[in-house]
């Protein structure tokens, strides 16, 4: 049976299939934009941590600031490419970093914790920390697309005033 007369056959079945896949396609970009920015993000973390000797929430955050302006440019010229016709705004970059914003605290509530429960696991102190940012990046992941799909990359119904 070709793709032509399954949609003609099973209309809805075929667009929940191909909705499903655009999501996955979407988190799979989402996901490949997150390493890279986690490359950023976890360097930067380290130098300021490791090198710079920053408190360990200073050195998150100012990491994070950096890998969520990086984050927001990537997903706006590929994730999100359609919702934003790859263009960048300064109210969508508000709204990115205030959605982002739920992600630090879940990144930095994770951090805290891990590296709390750390040292019962990993003996050595710099794998602690290393281990409980790993931790950290894995939750604000998931909140952050979460959010930037669902909010502020979310299609938006065009009204006839705007088209």
């Amino acid at each position: 049976m070709s793709i032509k007369q399954l949609r003609f056959r099973f209309p809805r079945a075929v667009q929940a299939i191909e909705a499903r896949q655009a999501l996955l396609r979407k988190a799979a970009s989402f996901g490949l934009v997150g390493v890279l920015n986690t490359v950023i993000d976890f360097s930067l973390f380290s130098i300021g941590y490791f090198i710079l000797g920053l408190p360990l929430l200073v050195a998150n955050t100012s990491s994070w600031l950096v890998a969520v302006s990086c984050s927001y440019v990537m997903n706006s010229m590929f994730t999100f490419a359609a919702e934003s016709g790859r263009k960048l705004g300064w109210r969508r970059y508000a709204a990115f970093v205030a959605s982002g914003v739920i992600g630090l605290i879940a990144n930095n509530a994770t951090l805290l914790v891990a590296a709390s429960f750390a040292p019962m696991v990993i003996g050595h102190e710099d794998l602690q920390i290393a281990a409980a940012k790993v931790c950290a990046i894995g939750a604000s992941f998931v909140v952050n697309f979460s959010l930037s799909h669902f909010v502020v990359f979310r299609r938006r119904v065009e009204t006839a005033e705007e088209a």
